[in-house]
């Protein structure tokens, strides 16, 4: 027997306009947790689906279980032993939990009719595998996206595969859940299963990886056991270069208050919160996933009503219904729904950074000046260094990293004074981050009032001049993050348990809220 489950050599990927990979290879041993690192755009996902059957290599070759497999689809990939959980969501969302997961393959009964009550049965132990309790017979569009990544999570797990593919499965993910999916993978590991898994959160794959493989560029840089590879030799095998700093946050002038908001409510997410944002100032909004903080966001953006409160620009109350208005007031929106919200996949990469703004370069007969739009897209492709061979490029066919700069460009071209940055790096590499991280204080820099939200506590402490922490719907604190903070402090106001955390430290419980 081969002393690996897969081995893939010398794979050459080549889409119009783009060769996405340049002869690489990748051995996964049986039993293995294998973790694959590497910049947004360095060939990653692209790799995963060629052995998903989802892709074809241009060149190469895949062994597997111990034979040479030639082309092959997705349905003969899971024949073969082998699922895929993919980065960006695709679920069915107005069909039941139990039919996305058992979508193409349900039970039948004597009659050739799906068995629904076999299927709810079946889904039912689908999900106590991974500790989700949710009705099997709820529609995907009643979940979080948190809870639709466990789903696809469960869909994997339900087809006994002998590889399984977890493409940044924990983006979605709270603390909690994520120990539950590593505590599953651990499982699945003593079971015999391979696990190939794609992170760009480094302590997670110090916690789970036995080994490590990073790509750049499409290229096959090395591979290396967990334990034997520091970070700082990982990060620069990943991007080439030494990071220093990830957070590159600097002191810049707080102005005058920007935004005020007072009391807002909706009936259904939160209530009564209350902040001010002033100029050049990076407002950080931290909590648990189902505290509020988007729907909070969302709100002030016009895209959900509210039941009470008011909002103020520059100490002028305005009303804003929609997010017409909210742009017309001088307000950007980066949604963490990289996919379901915020990208065109199928239009270009210039139509995507420009759909916000196409008005501003119509002529008096309606038709789009396009030499003037095409100078500003490239403009802000090279301010941001969006990596795509053109403007015509379509914006599904780039990495998650550049897809989430192409958004930025968009809202940069609005030119706004108030930008709300939901999880601005979700799913992206420690390099791109940083440039993130840059491109957020430069605008602070430029007297820009930054509301950023974010799941992680070190991104969130690390950037923000005020942190605002939400527990189901209230506000629980807003700490100044000048003095010395830490994430337990920042997690007691999480939980809702600050008092208790303050007591055992002998400290008064005195933040503002």
């Amino acid at each position: 027997m081969s002393e690996y489950l897969l081995e893939m050599r010398n794979i050459v990927k080549i889409f119009p306009g783009v060769q996405a990979l340049r002869g690489v290879d990748l051995k996964v041993r049986p039993g293995e947790i294998h973790a694959l690192m590497g910049e947004n755009g360095a060939g990653k996902s692209t790799l995963m689906k060629c052995i998903a059957g989802i892709h074809r290599p241009t060149s190469g070759e895949i062994f597997f279980d111990g034979e040479i497999r030639g082309a092959y689809n997705p349905s003969e990939a899971f024949k073969m032993g082998i699922s895929m959980i993919h980065q960006e969501l695709t679920p069915v969302l107005h069909r039941p939990i139990m039919e996305n997961i058992w979508l193409g393959r349900e039970p039948l009964n004597r009659f050739g009719l799906v068995d629904h009550k076999k299927m709810y049965a079946m889904t039912r132990e689908v999900l106590k595998i991974i500790e989700l309790e949710e009705d099997p017979s709820a529609l995907m569009a009643s979940l979080t996206v948190a809870k639709m990544q466990m789903v696809e999570i469960a869909k994997a797990v339900s087809f006994d595969s002998k590889l399984i593919i977890m493409d940044e499965p924990t983006s979605a993910l709270t603390d909690r859940e994520v120990k539950q999916l590593f505590a599953l993978m651990r499982k699945l590991k003593g079971q015999g299963k391979s696990i190939i898994f794609i992170s760009h959160k480094l302590d997670e794959i110090y916690e789970i990886a036995d080994r490590i493989t990073v790509y750049r560029d499409g290229m096959y840089i090395g591979s290396e056991n967990t334990q034997e590879l520091k970070v700082d030799r990982l990060i620069n095998m990943m991007v080439g270069r030494d990071v220093n700093e990830l957070f590159p946050k600097v002191v810049c002038p707080i102005g005058d208050v920007r935004l005020e908001v007072k009391k807002l409510s909706n009936k259904k997410y939160f209530r009564d919160v209350s902040f001010t944002v002033r100029k050049g100032e990076i407002f950080g909004i931290a909590g648990l996933v189902g505290a509020g903080r988007t729907e909070v966001v969302e709100t002030i953006f016009g895209m959900r009503p509210h039941s009470s409160g008011e909002v103020f620009i520059d100490g002028k109350k305005v009303e804003i219904k929609s997010p017409r208005d909210a742009i017309h007031h001088g307000m950007a929106w980066l949604t963490e729904d990289r996919r379901g919200s915020g990208i065109f996949p199928m239009l270009s990469v210039q139509l995507n950074i420009a759909i916000a703004t196409i008005p501003r370069f119509l002529n008096r007969l309606g038709l789009i000046r396009d030499s003037q739009l095409n100078a500003s897209c490239e403009e802000y492709v090279k301010k941001i260094q969006v990596k795509t061979p053109s403007l015509a490029q379509h914006a599904q066919n780039l990495s998650g990293g550049n897809q989430q700069k192409v958004l930025v460009a968009r809202w940069l071209m609005t030119n706004p004074e108030i930008l709300f940055l939901d999880e601005p790096t979700r799913g992206i590499d420690v390099g791109t981050k940083s440039e993130i991280h840059r491109l957020i204080t430069k605008l602070a820099g430029e007297g820009k009032s930054i509301v950023m939200i974010s799941s992680e506590l070190p991104e969130v402490m690390g950037m923000s001049d005020r942190i605002m922490v939400m527990h189901q719907g209230k506000v629980t604190g807003i700490v100044d993050n000048t003095r010395e903070l830490t994430q337990e402090e920042l997690m007691a106001y999480a939980t809702d348990t600050v008092a208790e955390y303050k007591k055992t430290r002998g400290e008064k419980n005195d933040t503002a809220v």
